[in-house]
């Protein structure tokens, strides 16, 4: 865990946050800034800075993250239309809160 790092503040419950799910190694809660009309951000609670930073160990933890936004576009009722999961990765490919974080977006026509 990071001090400084909002998505570990947000995950260890320092930061008022209504988290749509939780389990043992990450927390769901809905994106400030949506850019779909459901966005959501998957966020492990170990701190990983980037895709560029995982290591062998973590391979089980990016399937879960995985899966779990399978399982949440069905709740959410958007696995039949259509959804997006994406990882911004650095600076220049759109990351700006630098703990990794999969974005789950759905429910929008990307046209």
């Amino acid at each position: 865990m990071s001090d400084e790092c909002l998505f570990c503040k947000i995950a260890t419950g320092e930061m008022n946050t209504e988290f749509v799910k939780t389990t043992d190694s990450m927390v769901v809660f809905k994106d400030i800034n949506p850019h779909a009309p459901v966005h959501l951000l998957l966020v492990p609670r170990k701190h990983i800075r980037s895709v560029n930073d995982l290591t062998d160990d973590d391979k089980g933890l990016v399937a879960e993250l995985i899966y779990e936004a399978r399982e949440l576009a069905k709740e959410f009722n958007v696995h039949e239309s259509g959804y997006k999961l994406l990882f911004n990765v650095e600076y220049g490919g759109g990351q700006r809160i630098f703990h990794l974080h999969l974005h789950l977006m759905g429910g929008k026509k990307w046209g």
